[in-house]
């Protein structure tokens, strides 16, 4: 039996207990959110009153997410060197989101559409933004629902083929599931974003007090050296001083079959460039850019997101090596195929080697409990993004051509979050056995390429033009869509010992001839070039003076909100 087999019924009362007062702190801030939020202002940008470093901290909390704390963590258990390349992916990225904070801060209101239609005819332009925002969204809250359900049947000790409170694995599985969805939608539509801020500021604190605690105790087991720790998960692994070395999971040089290896490492490439450049597009990242009074404070705030963001993901590499380890890569697989309960197995095996039984409940609800709340503060940003750019580009400047009253729109709003949590609920559960840090690859690939090239041409290319806008962004979201459609990722990939499937399909389904399994490779340029191709080829010439506006505008902040 693992090390995580059911846990007693003091454990569970104990898990239940911290996860009980984590959501009762969360609604405390909710409500109180909701009594000190009148307006458009306030509900969608928090009223511009979070300071840097609070922001700093806001913004850390959004993004280090499920996918980080629990994805990243086994991947590395799993997979050594290769896991810890999306920690330094995801760490890069904010280079070039440091590059864009300021003229995003300083030339939009509430999201990314407002910098991209600032020289543009509106409706088109906004209604791409808001199908694109709904779509990426959409993606990355997969990975943390997927998260949560894995970490709560956990620690229920719900596992496959048995039942709890009468119900199957499954069945429980998916009921968690649903209840993320509805604690998120609840926070969303009653806190705005002023609440989602301060849940997102306290789970950062809390994410990088328990990634400590556990870097701590892992380093300890091995007398504070880092070369015994690697030396001991490369004996544990099963694959020695190969565990350490790039190539187990990404780059494989596969013998006598060229072809394979190329791909192998094109898919690596692929990977890298969907994690840095993808986190400047991300919705619910730009949308925390807008909280802050100016483009000088949105800058400091990113300054404060990269020290938080390092230190965490320097720690990831302790935590999924400590886990392969102290726990062992078979224990981790048997929990969960995709690694995504590494962290939560480690805190139990550390917490009984420190505190025998009791100590091992104690750590592991305390993690447990951390890992939700992330869970809930990460869907919160994602949902509230998501509502605000139906709600201000589409309902606002679509709908009702760029003249909606303050209350229309936070209704509307409201109502958004409705229909994006039950849409993420039922995708949820349907992908609720991919790994949660390959999710969010995908999202940030999708991102990168909708997003990126009309940002970034709409700030540089003097004559960018709405059809260049609407393009690109449809071009890449479409040309991500499909490949991820017909790729690795939903069918045709099995596990070579077992032949379970290890896509969204079963085994025996296969309809992929994309080879790799992250799209981004392919789908970034090729977003690039339907925006430049729309703009060339279009018969709309680009105004000059709404570009010098622009520029103006997102270098000195003049007329900014």
């Amino acid at each position: 039996m693992s090390p995580l087999a059911a846990a007693d019924d003091g454990g569970r009362v104990l898990t239940f207990g911290l996860f009980l007062a984590f959501v009762l702190i969360t609604l405390g801030i909710t409500v109180w959110a909701r009594l000190n939020t009148r307006g458009a202002e306030d509900f969608f940008a928090g009223g511009r009153s979070f300071t840097g470093p609070q922001n700093g901290l806001a913004l850390a909390g959004d993004y280090m997410s499920a996918a980080s704390f629990l994805g990243i963590a086994g991947i590395i258990a799993l997979s050594g060197y290769d896991g810890f390349l999306y920690s330094i992916g995801f760490l890069v990225a904010w280079v070039l989101t440091l590059l864009l904070v300021q003229p995003i801060r300083n030339s939009g209101r509430f999201t990314l559409a407002d910098v991209v239609a600032y020289r543009m005819r509106q409706p088109p332009v906004r209604t791409a933004a808001a199908v694109s925002t709904v779509t990426v969204s959409v993606f990355y809250l997969l990975a943390q629902m997927v998260g949560a359900g894995a970490l709560v049947s956990l620690v229920l000790g719900v596992r496959s083929g048995g039942t709890f409170g009468g119900v199957s694995a499954e069945t429980a599985h998916v009921a968690t599931i649903v209840v993320v969805g509805l604690l998120m939608i609840c926070f969303v539509m009653y806190g705005g974003m002023k609440g989602t801020t301060w849940v997102q500021i306290v789970k950062a604190a809390l994410l990088t007090a328990g990634a400590a605690v556990l870097t701590v105790l892992v380093l300890a087991r091995f007398g504070f050296a880092p070369g015994a720790m690697l030396s001991a998960a490369a004996e544990a692994s099963g694959h020695g001083d190969d565990f350490l070395a790039p190539g187990l999971r990404y780059g494989r040089e596969v013998a006598g079959d060229p072809v394979a290896t190329l791909l192998s490492k094109l898919d690596f490439i692929s990977l890298a460039l969907a994690l840095v450049l993808g986190t400047a597009g991300l919705p619910h990242i730009v949308t925390r850019f807008f909280t802050v009074p100016d483009g000088r404070a949105a800058r400091r705030s990113v300054h404060w997101t990269i020290v938080l963001v390092g230190v965490f993901y320097l720690m990831t590499l302790v935590l999924g090596f400590g886990a392969t380890a102290l726990v062992g890569p078979r224990a981790i697989a048997a929990e969960d195929p995709s690694g995504n309960t590494a962290v939560p197995q480690l805190a139990r095996a550390l917490g009984e080697h420190v505190g025998g039984p009791v100590g091992g409940d104690l750590l592991l609800a305390f993690v447990s409990a951390v890992a939700f709340a992330t869970i809930l503060a990460v869907v919160s940003g994602l949902v509230i993004a998501s509502a605000t750019s139906l709600a201000h580009d589409f309902f606002g400047h679509v709908l009702m051509y760029g003249r909606p009253r303050e209350s229309q729109q936070v209704a509307v709003a409201r109502a958004a979050t409705l229909l994006i949590g039950a849409l993420a609920v039922a995708a949820a559960v349907f992908a609720r056995n991919l790994n949660v840090a390959f999710l969010v690859a995908l999202a940030f690939a999708i991102a990168a390429s909708a997003h990126l090239p009309a940002l970034v041409l709409a700030l540089c290319w003097r004559r960018f033009t709405t059809t260049g806008a609407v393009c690109g962004i449809y071009g890449g979201l479409a040309g991500a869509l499909l490949l991820v459609a017909f790729s690795p990722v939903v069918s045709g990939r099995t596990d070579p010992v077992t032949g379970e499937s290890l896509s969204l399909f079963p085994a025996g389904v296969d309809f992929h001839w994309f080879p790799l399994e992250n799209p981004g490779l392919v789908s970034i340029p090729f977003g690039f070039l339907c925006a430049v191709l729309g703009t060339l080829l279009g018969r709309e010439k680009a105004d000059p003076g709404r570009h010098t506006e622009l520029s103006v505008r997102s270098l000195t902040g003049i007329g900014s909100c």
